[in-house]
C-alpha cells in the first residue's frame, strides 16, 4: 500500500475497478460511500440509495455539503445532473426487483460460507435492520467492503458469525486492506493480496481458513 493511501481508500479504489459502464450500484453506509469518488474514467455508474435517490455523485467537499442531500446513513452526498428522487416504496421496488448490478456493504462479520452480519450488536440499542436484508437478497453481486479486523484486533472474517445475521450465504466477495477474498463452495479463496504482504500474514489476521489461489495477484488500486 502506498504510504499516501490509507486502508479505506485502497479498498474503495480497488472495488471501483470492478464497475462496468451502465452498472446500477447500491452503496451501503460508511466505507462503501467512498467508492463513488473513484469511478474509472469513461464509464457511467448510477449509484442508488435506499432512502430514495438515484444518481449519487462523489462525496461532497465541505463547501458542497447540503443537509438536504443525504444517503440512507444520513451522510451528506452530491447529486449529478439527472439525479432523481422518489419515495421509499419505489426505492425498494428497484432493489427487490433485482435491478441492482452490485451492492456494496460494510460488515461487522462475514463467515466462510458468505453469511453476513452487519446490522446489530447484542446489548446496543438499534432502530432496525434497515434495507440491508433486501439488498443482499436481491443484488446480482454482493461485495463487502471493510477493514480486515475490528478496532480491538479481533478477526471479522470467521468460520461462523456470532452476531445476528443479515443474510445467509449472500456475500460473493470480501475486500479489505489486506486483499481480495472470494467466497466459493469450497470456502474462502485469497485471490489478491496487498503489496508487501505474504499469505501467512493475511491468514494470521483471519478467523477462517483461507485457500490461496494458484494465480494469486497483487491487489492494485
Amino acid at each position: 500500500m502506498s504510504p499516501l493511501m490509507n486502508a479505506k481508500e485502497l479498498i474503495a479504489r480497488r472495488i471501483a475497478r470492478e464497475f462496468r459502464d451502465g452498472f446500477y450500484v447500491n452503496l451501503g453506509i460508511g466505507l462503501p460511500t467512498l467508492v463513488a469518488a473513484y469511478v474509472p474514467a469513461g464509464i457511467e455508474v448510477i449509484f442508488q440509495s435506499e432512502n430514495g435517490m438515484l444518481g449519487i455523485g462523489p462525496p461532497p467537499t465541505p463547501q458542497q455539503e447540503d443537509p438536504d442531500l443525504i444517503n440512507a446513513g444520513k451522510q451528506t452526498v452530491t447529486a449529478l445532473p439527472g439525479t432523481s428522487f422518489f419515495d421509499s416504496a419505489e426505492s425498494f421496488a428497484m432493489i427487490r426487483g433485482g435491478h441492482m448490478d452490485m451492492s456494496i456493504l460494510g460488515a461487522m462479520q462475514v463467515s466462510s460460507a458468505g453469511d453476513l452480519a452487519n446490522w446489530s450488536i447484542p446489548g446496543k440499542m438499534i432502530k432496525g435492520m434497515g434495507g440491508a436484508m433486501d439488498l443482499v437478497a436481491s443484488a446480482r453481486r454482493v461485495l463487502v467492503a471493510m477493514e480486515h479486523n475490528a478496532k480491538d484486533g479481533t478477526p471479522k472474517i470467521l468460520d461462523q458469525c456470532t452476531l445476528p445475521l443479515t443474510g445467509k450465504a449472500v456475500v460473493h466477495d470480501i475486500v479489505t486492506e489486506l486483499g481480495w477474498i472470494k467466497v466459493t463452495p469450497q470456502g474462502l479463496t485469497l485471490i489478491e493480496i496487498a503489496e508487501g504482504l505474504t499469505p501467512d500474514e493475511v491468514q494470521a489476521k483471519t478467523g477462517a481458513k483461507l485457500n490461496i489461489s494458484s494465480d494469486l495477484r497483487t491487489m492494485q488500486s
